[in-house]
């Protein structure tokens, strides 16, 4: 957390491809500190109590998402809509309300009427949400109109940062903050799960005397009664960590790891910016990569894993695990 503080602390006067070297520089050299558990986590292959398994068979879940830093980002969603496009894909893009660009009506409405998805990353993307629970609280505010005001039922923090008890505050079906091994991160404690998980809301009480009577569940911002929310942890390790901090040049280890998540029936759920990805074949930036390398991993799974996957947007997702894992979570306490 020290190192995430002086990289924001140089933020406003350090361009971003030295910030980006710094954090390289880190992440080189703690690599081979934990290739035990990077980029997978022993044991956490265990699916949750009382799990069935995915809908219609399928042998495993793949989740498509985006996050969306800043303009070259947003001019590129339309050719990432169309690349998923033709391979028969779904997906999410997640965007910054208040960040240093404007989201079209238009291409959230494009977006959802092709059967992708529309989610909210973080309010400002300024590494400053949870500063503090006061501070947090006047955001969730801010973040729950946004929400409403675009049909959206998921979220996601900047830089992954998260304090999943503060989130009950927004109006979420599901979180996806967390991942289940990826120590380059600032919070580099993962979950140690490649399955969904439920994250019941705490229960509230007026006195230790009469606790039993007056246990009642949480409410959001907006007022309703809360149960809780699914966390969707990432599972592939993001595009930013493969390809700009360790320089990757193949997309090898998201087609080992998608394999070893395919053999434990868990949830391959990857996190691909379209502000790093290079269209046009030629990389004139150290903050980019080919496209070739997600496309590739694209075309692995679609031959690989034909009719073997089930590809759905994350609040679909999130629908179908809600009862699952909450049942689970209640028959486990």
């Amino acid at each position: 957390m020290l190192r995430h503080r002086i990289y924001y602390g140089l933020k406003p006067f350090v361009p971003r491809f030295i910030r980006i070297g710094i954090r390289r520089w880190f992440a080189i050299r703690k690599r081979e500190k934990v290739s035990d558990i990077w980029p997978i986590m022993p044991a956490s292959e265990r699916a949750p109590d009382n799990w069935l398994g995915w809908p219609d068979g399928k042998q495993f879940a793949l989740v498509l998402t985006h996050d969306v830093e800043g303009k070259d980002g947003l001019a590129k969603c339309r050719d990432l809509l169309r690349l998923e496009q033709e391979f028969g894909f779904h997906s999410s893009f997640n965007f910054i309300p208040e960040g240093n660009y404007n989201v079209p009506s238009e291409l959230r409405d494009e977006l959802v009427s092709n059967g992708f998805e529309v989610g909210i990353h973080d309010l400002k993307h300024d590494g400053r949400l949870f500063v503090s629970r006061r501070e947090f609280s006047r955001k969730a505010t801010r973040i729950n109109r946004y929400l409403r005001d675009w049909n959206a039922a998921g979220f996601r923090s900047g830089f992954m940062l998260h304090k999943l008890d503060w989130l009950h505050e927004l109006d979420i079906q599901y979180d996806a903050s967390t991942f289940d091994t990826e120590p380059f991160e600032p919070q580099p404690e993962g979950r140690h799960k490649i399955f969904p998980f439920w994250v019941p809301a705490p229960v509230v009480r007026k006195s230790e005397a009469d606790s039993k009577a007056a246990n009642q569940l949480p409410c959001s911002t907006s007022g309703r009664p809360r149960a809780g929310y699914v966390e969707l942890p990432y599972t592939l390790p993001q595009d930013f960590t493969l390809f700009l901090l360790l320089r990757e040049q193949t997309a090898n280890i998201w087609l080992q790891k998608v394999d070893w998540i395919a053999r434990h029936g868990g949830m391959a759920l990857v996190n691909v910016h379209p502000d790093y990805l290079c269209f046009d074949g030629a990389v004139a930036r150290t903050t980019e990569y080919p496209i070739s390398r997600y496309k590739s991993f694209l075309e692995y799974v679609s031959r690989r894993y034909k009719g073997a996957f089930w590809n759905k947007t994350p609040r679909e997702v999130a629908q179908f695990c809600a009862c699952v894992v909450n049942d689970a979570a209640v028959n486990e306490a």
